[in-house]
């Protein structure tokens, strides 16, 4: 399908999704040096936060699954490493015994703190880059 002239996109729109891309790319790059320096990897790292980040109840491998945007098998392994390096653990679901959940232990969680810590001025300076439009 051709493109019309007024769909076109414009060269701010190519400089504006470049800067987004670079920017995210730097913050990500930061995250995972970040995450190395504190003794897990940046997968590890991810799923603490999205356990920690979850709505209400501790989430299931598949909600991981879904938020880490990896297969199930994957969340799997990454849980099973995650829970040998004493970070989660894994609890029946009272409501639901056939369900397992995740949640922190208290050494995911200080880990996790500390990375929180370290990312909020990294995550200031993204937030900033996104709304700042380059000069043509």
């Amino acid at each position: 399908m051709a493109e019309s002239k007024s769909t076109a996109p414009t060269n701010e729109d190519y400089r504006r999704l470049a800067a987004f891309r670079y920017a995210l790319r730097r913050f990500l790059h930061f995250s995972e040096d970040a995450a190395r320096t504190a003794g897990i990897s940046p997968n590890q790292y991810q799923l603490l936060l999205f356990v920690r980040g979850f709505n209400g109840t501790p989430p299931t491998i598949g909600e991981l699954a879904e938020q880490l945007q990896i297969e199930h098998q994957s969340a799997v392994g990454l849980v099973d490493r995650s829970e040998s390096g004493g970070l989660v653990a894994r609890k029946r679901d009272p409501k639901d015994r056939r369900r397992v959940r995740i949640s922190l232990t208290p050494k995911g969680a200080a880990v996790l703190r500390r990375l929180v810590r370290v990312h909020s001025p990294e995550l200031d300076k993204l937030s900033s880059a996104l709304f700042r439009v380059p000069a043509a």
